[in-house]
């Protein structure tokens, strides 16, 4: 089997992925899948650390437009959602015999550790999946910049969004079928382009810690052992086009 072209990888798990399209909560057959993919990413060689978020549960901001709850109450709701699940995740991987620790931005210590980065790095030194739940534990912060951080706070190699998509497009492919897929970005492309792959905050922060994004369908077989290994795949987002 190849070896990962990357020490520690940083992987960004959208909530809708663990459930079917449309859906709401949490599927087993979905979640399976997830953590299957998780587990040949880890046979690769590199420390693996999981932002999860909750959209499959809730999405403070929409949820706050919708009621009459304010925002930052809405957000840790859906900070509670992204612990929901990492704890899902981490029962399916370790029941794959695929050693996890769940950390989280907010206390819930009934079922999960605090997040402390070194704490995380042991973990990693383990051989265990980390699963950093609770986004930044701040209200107005999306799981894409919690990704973006904890990727610069651990010195993550590479940071994986992991789509249902083949990566950054010019326009939604489900509604323009002539939309472009982008193979290479650099982080000023995404920018000036306004391309809502992930939100501006996330681009800064992997911009300014030099670290590449790749984003990428996780469901379509190969595709993370191909990202992992150094093959191109999906859309690279980058210092430069050339990068």
């Amino acid at each position: 089997m190849a070896n990962s072209k990357y020490k520690r990888v940083l992987l960004k798990l959208s909530g809708e992925s663990f459930c079917k399209p449309g859906g709401f909560g949490i599927d087993g057959e979905e979640l399976g899948s997830i953590a299957e993919r998780l587990v040949q990413l880890c046979k690769l060689g590199p420390q693996v650390g999981v932002v999860v978020g909750g959209g499959n549960f809730l999405r403070g901001e929409k949820f706050a437009h919708a009621s009459q709850i304010p925002q930052n109450t809405a957000d840790y709701m859906g900070m509670l959602a992204t612990i929901i699940n990492a704890c899902a995740l981490q029962e399916t991987l370790e029941k794959l015999g695929q050693p996890t620790r769940v950390m989280s931005a907010i206390e819930v210590s009934a079922i999960c550790e605090p997040f402390i980065r070194r704490r995380a790095l042991r973990h990693f030194e383990k051989g265990r999946v980390v699963i950093l739940a609770g986004g930044t534990g701040n209200p107005f912060f999306t799981t894409d910049t919690c990704a973006a951080l904890r990727a610069a706070e651990l010195d993550a190699d590479v940071l994986i969004k992991a789509t249902k998509v083949e990566g950054v497009f010019s326009d939604d492919p489900n509604k323009n079928p002539d939309a472009e897929l982008f193979g290479k970005l650099s982080y000023d492309d995404v920018l000036k382009k306004n391309l809502r792959i992930m939100d501006h905050a996330a681009i800064s922060l992997c911009r300014n810690s030099s670290i590449p994004i790749i984003v990428l369908n996780i469901f379509k077989k190969g595709n993370i052992t191909k990202a992992i290994c150094g093959e191109e795949v999906g859309t690279i987002i980058s210092p430069d086009r050339d990068g």
